[in-house]
């Protein structure tokens, strides 16, 4: 399983690690990612994804999955997050 946030696009970054005596070793830092079941109101049920915290705080700030993906830009999101991005937004159309 890669180590990326499924809405963000969010991945490893590499670094040094630096010690007291000013050595420097290679390193990386993985983001802090999460196994959540987010609700869509649209779909009118869960759906689980691996994302990174701050990615849950984003949706949250944006009012739910539906509204984070609709602004959400399509070569960021992963092939599972885009097919619910495309499934919300048929059901949107059916409903309205």
């Amino acid at each position: 399983m890669a180590r990326r946030c499924e809405l963000t696009g969010k991945g490893p970054m590499s670094g040094n690690n630096v010690s007291h005596a000013n050595n420097k070793t290679r390193r990386r830092f993985l983001p802090n990612l999460n196994d959540v079941t987010l609700q869509s109101e649209t779909l009118g049920r869960g759906v689980k994804l691996r994302i990174s915290a701050a990615a849950l705080r984003s949706v949250d700030h944006r009012g739910g999955l539906d509204a984070f993906l609709a602004k959400a830009k399509d070569a960021e999101l992963s092939d599972n997050a885009l097919k619910l991005k495309k499934e919300i937004q048929k059901a949107q159309a059916a409903n309205a």
